[in-house]
């Protein structure tokens, strides 16, 4: 088998930098290239225990301009791609539609040609990955019903929608140039690095300031909660042992009320602050719900369980455990982002 070099993009994100991590630490005979455009979500910071390792290199490259992607695949003979690089919030979404479609459509179609122009064909030990959400499967209600690979498409957000069209161009190339792909959809990860505009990182922010944590409507929306190192696991899974045109779900089996996820989240911070436990419920402060906020995602990962052995290693309630202490005692890196500092960095 020749020497891979992956180009992992979006590798200074939250999702991403685990990773990166994962696969430098792991394959040390893998040449790993972490393309990233730092923009606000992407932060080096990241990725600090990252430097000066032999196999790894960091490039601030923006995927929607093909001609830089092409030159990254000619300069770094690139062996295969794991596409996490995405505007994923979907407030953002909302607001600014556009820059949704750019990065989450044209980027990934820039970097499917890219591959199929550099590979021309030679596809054996090659694979293009494209990391996705449950969210293109629309909503589901208060059953049973879990979304598997075979669920039909049916997006409520501009977020939603740019990465369906991203999944189906992917389809696309390995239907109509052969191009070996895989395509793995995930619930919400949580963990240590995520950008402190998301719900956990932001209320444990908000809790320990003594701010108001703003929930949607009255807080019955459901999702399946997924610790972000499983999630990279699975990444590695799925890379190593896919099937290529095939679709993995991966999910947390972890299914979770906003309202009673908050009410977790507020205990563990209060206990780990040294407040009585439950102090901080009253800073929840029910605001105008989201427009097409779905009701409830919940995933089916048992393709990826029973193919390739995986299942989540942790318990929420250890889950929420650790990752509260990790912003706790790393309230530098919260500082940093909410001053700005981060973004000046620039290498690693």
């Amino acid at each position: 088998m020749s020497k891979k070099i992956i180009l992992i993009t979006g590798g200074a994100g939250f999702i991403g930098s685990h990773v990166v991590r994962l696969f430098v630490n792991q394959y040390p005979d893998y040449q790993i290239i972490n393309l990233d455009k730092l923009t606000y979500a992407g932060n080096l910071a990241n990725l600090k225990d990252m430097e000066g390792k032999p196999n790894y290199k960091f490039l601030k490259e923006d995927i929607c301009n093909f001609e830089q992607i092409k030159e990254v695949f000619t300069r770094y003979q690139i062996t295969d791609v794991i596409h996490l690089a995405a505007e994923s919030h979907v407030d953002r979404s909302i607001t600014d539609p556009f820059s949704f479609a750019r990065t989450n459509v044209l980027g990934t179609l820039n970097l499917l040609q890219a591959a199929k122009e550099n590979w021309q064909g030679a596809y054996d030990d090659r694979l293009f990955y494209h990391v996705s959400t449950d969210e293109v499967y629309g909503a589901l209600g208060f059953d049973s019903t879990l979304f598997t690979e075979e669920t039909r498409y049916d997006p409520h957000s501009p977020y939603s929608a740019s990465k369906a069209s991203s999944d189906h161009f992917v389809r696309a190339y390995h239907d109509t140039y052969g191009l070996p792909t895989v395509i793995s959809n995930c619930s919400n990860n949580y963990g240590p690095n995520q950008f402190p505009e998301k719900l956990i990182p932001l209320f444990i922010h908000n809790i320990r300031q003594n701010k108001p944590l703003p929930v949607y409507g009255k807080g019955e929306n459901v999702r399946d909660w997924l610790y972000v190192e499983d999630h990279a696991r699975a990444i590695d899974l799925i890379f190593h042992k896919g099937k290529a045109g095939e679709t993995y779900n991966i999910g947390g089996f972890n299914e979770w009320k906003n309202i009673d996820l908050i009410r977790v989240i507020i205990k563990t911070v209060d206990r780990l602050l040294g407040r009585e436990e439950g102090a901080s419920e009253k800073l929840i402060t029910y605001v105008t719900d989201r427009a097409g906020h779905d009701l409830r995602y919940a995933i089916d990962a048992t393709k990826i369980k029973d193919e390739l052995g995986w299942k989540p290693s942790l318990q929420f309630e250890e889950g929420i455990g650790k990752t509260v202490r990790w912003y706790i005692e790393n309230q530098e890196w919260l500082d940093d982002i909410a001053s700005g500092a981060y973004q000046h960095m620039t290498t690693l």
